[in-house]
């Protein structure tokens, strides 16, 4: 690894972390009051600690406009103390009693986790008592006890399936809003319905960068007229405590952000003597990338230097090892984090105080023309990079040291895209079919998605048989597509497979389908990695790959040993296990049994095409895939089983597409052209040119 060389240069008008004042550093002690950030000093109270927080200071102000307006637009900067304290607030103040609960909701199951863990120890109760939380496939809390739930956007929505006033809850608090998820969207168009009828129902928006008039004005119902004392939403800036932070930027543009990444690090552990490190990378590839080559720098350090303990955390990592990166690191240890964007707002991770920026995401896209989601890596917005050089700022005097020029940093968007204006909207189509919404066009979005999306979304789920002629959601078909809770193409599988007799297959697939990187491939290992991969792949393609590893992982009980000897993700394997065994019960609530299909190979095949039929794909004599429907380009991923198969199959259907230099398909599974117009006759036709010209219908 080349040596770390100074790239940076700093602003002349910041502050020097050397100037950090005593008091600062006194007070650095004692913890920012967010979810994850623990208090140290040990002279004061949990009480004590909860009042030296800003957002206690506007405590009786949050509550007075709580009682006069419907929605309160909570603006609090970061480090205020709004994620942990505002839910208590409410309980104390009466807002959960007569059976109701506080609901706060969180864009990312590990923001969930942690921050009721911390409210739970705030509270002194134990977890699942008078503080729970709930997240997909995880939940611990108990209907008669819990008062204050914490759950994801995605569930939330769920719920409101069952139960859509929510008459479970008093008052429903969106965490984070500024993320702009998909599910966050959608909650927040279904609460602006739910308080037309419930005028009792109090609705709080928090986010520490917002656009608050936005939001103001699409919660406020008084639509009639402009009399501002009928309005029914109002907003609050709270300010936080925030401590200086060194801005660094490159001086020339980093060729490689992944080795000018390592080589940061390096030099600022080299270089600095406390303080702990967080570094934003893109995805779960690089991320591993990263930890790998910073494990083999900490092993090259002397013995009496200071220490090194690299962290990975991305949003596919089992909530136990995520959960890792919170832990106290002993004396003499610098904690080292290497992160995706999951750690830009959801979660405040303790002790940082640098924080490394590579400038770039990874976001979904969708293109409507060829009917395509895929992952596409982008520079990132000016708010996430703000975001992002918060995290320094915490619980002392920081320095954030960004892979791009100064330049760079103000040609980039002022915001990200909102998910919802780039993504398939056929589940969203589906989620807001299975509550009773048919007219989804006059769903009222924060966002309106481009009405190319709404089509396309209304083919596939039509294709699927979802939804009836009448665009209304079929029953049992579609109510049950709705209750799995994956792409709709995804459940379409699994519902087909209690027909085809594989169920136990499918469900297999489908669990390993939600791992990224089935494989831990070190980047010195790669041709044992490649022998590796080859011991499970199966010339039919990577779903039966997918099979062949699990079942592998399970004959050997599990064992860790073997994946290591295997170069097999033994964490993602026990991650599938767990939503494995969620899906049976889905399965089972359905009144769908489970049965194996016994080695037939093809029954396995048939059913993915029953549920990925739309995204299947022909050779085409250039020597690249082309899809049926759109004639679009398409490439086998280096890392698909089939990359290496000679000659490569003429017909495959695939799950997703990754954009990088070309768009790649993952998960593919070679098929017979055939069973296309079989199993899906009313999607595709079979013949030659001719006699499908000769079928079409001619006009005068």
């Amino acid at each position: 690894m080349a040596k770390f060389k100074p790239r940076f240069w700093k602003p002349s008008d910041q502050t020097s972390p050397d100037q950090t004042t005593a008091e600062e550093r006194r007070e650095s002690s004692e913890g920012s009051g967010d979810a994850v950030v623990f208090n140290r000093n040990r002279n004061l109270s949990m009480e004590q600690q909860r009042q030296r927080l800003q957002v206690f200071r506007y405590r009786n102000h949050i509550l007075y406009l709580l009682e006069k307006y419907q929605t309160l637009v909570l603006v609090g900067e970061t480090g205020c103390g709004k994620s942990t304290q505002l839910p208590q607030y409410l309980l104390e103040a009466g807002w959960a009693c007569d059976g109701r609960m506080v609901a706060v909701t969180q864009p990312r199951r590990v923001a969930v986790l942690t921050v009721s863990r911390r409210v739970a120890d705030e509270r002194d109760v134990a977890l699942g008592d008078e503080v729970g939380y709930a997240i997909r496939f995880d939940d611990c809390w108990d209907a008669a006890t819990t008062r204050i739930k914490f759950v994801t956007d995605g569930l939330l929505i769920r719920e409101m399936m069952h139960d859509p006033l929510l008459t479970a809850y008093s008052v429903v608090v969106l965490d984070e809003a500024h993320e702009r998820t998909l599910y966050t969207d959608i909650v927040i168009g279904l609460l602006k319905k739910v308080t037309r009828k419930r005028p009792d129902l109090r609705v709080i928006v928090t986010s520490a960068t917002l656009d608050a008039e936005l939001f103001r004005d699409f919660f406020n119902n008084n639509d009639d007229t402009r009399d501002a004392s009928k309005d029914t939403a109002c907003v609050l800036s709270v300010e936080g405590r925030m401590f200086a932070v060194d801005t660094y930027y490159a001086v020339d543009p980093v060729p490689n952000y992944v080795t000018a990444a390592v080589e940061t690090v390096v030099g600022l552990h080299r270089r600095e003597n406390e303080g702990d490190v967080l570094v934003f990378l893109t995805g779960q590839e690089e991320v591993e990338q990263v930890v790998s080559l910073l494990i083999d720098e900490a092993r090259r350090l002397p013995r009496d230097a200071l220490k090194m303990r690299v962290l990975p955390i991305y949003g596919s990592l089992p909530t136990s090892e995520q959960l890792k990166v919170f832990d106290r690191t002993p004396r003499g240890v610098r904690k080292i984090v290497v992160a995706t964007n999951i750690a830009e707002a959801s979660v405040t991770i303790s002790g940082i105080v640098y924080v490394v920026d590579c400038g770039f995401v990874k976001l979904r896209a969708y293109n409507p023309s060829c009917g395509l989601e895929s992952l596409v890596v982008l520079p990132t917005s000016r708010a996430s990079a703000e975001q992002r050089a918060g995290r320094a700022g915490r619980v002392r005097s920081g320095q954030v040291y960004r892979l791009y020029r100064e330049e760079d940093f103000e040609k980039l968007p002022a915001t990200t895209v909102p998910e919802m204006q780039r993504s398939d909207m056929s589940g969203v189509i589906l989620q807001l079919k299975a509550l009773g919404i048919d007219n989804i066009l006059r769903f009222p979005f924060l966002s309106p998605p481009p009405a190319q999306n709404f089509v396309r979304g209304v083919e596939l789920l039509y294709a699927l048989g979802a939804i009836d002629d009448d665009c209304r959601l079929t029953t049992p078909l579609g109510a049950q597509m709705a209750e799995l809770p994956m792409h709709p193409c995804c459940a379409k599988m699994l519902l087909a497979s209690a027909e085809l007799g594989c169920s136990d297959e499918a469900l297999t697939i489908a669990a390993m389908m939600q791992i990224q990187n089935v494989f831990d491939t070190p980047s010195r290992q790669k041709s044992a990695g490649a022998r590796a991969k080859r011991r499970f792949s199966a010339a039919e393609g990577d779903h039966i790959s997918l099979l062949n590893v699990y079942r592998a992982f399970e004959r050997h009980g599990r064992s860790r040993r073997w994946c290591c000897d295997h170069l097999v993700n033994y964490r993602g394997l026990c991650r599938a296990g767990e939503i494995r065994q969620q899906l049976v019960r889905l399965l089972k609530r359905a009144g769908l049994g489970v049965e194996s299909c016994d080695g037939d190979v093809e029954i396995v095949q048939r059913c993915v095409v029953a549920g990925y039929f739309a995204n299947a794909a022909r050779l085409h004599y250039s020597g690249v895939y082309r899809t049926l429907r759109d004639d679009h380009d398409l490439h086998l991923h280096p890392t698909s089983v089939l990359a290496t198969e000679t000659p490569p199959p003429t017909w495959v259907v695939f799950s997703e597409v990754v954009q990088t230099t070309k768009d790649y398909m993952r998960d593919v599974t070679v098929v017979k052209s055939e069973w296309l117009y079989s199993i899906a006759p009313h999607y595709y036709q079979y013949g030659t040119d001719r006699e499908l010209d000769n079928k079409r219908p001619r006009f005068r």
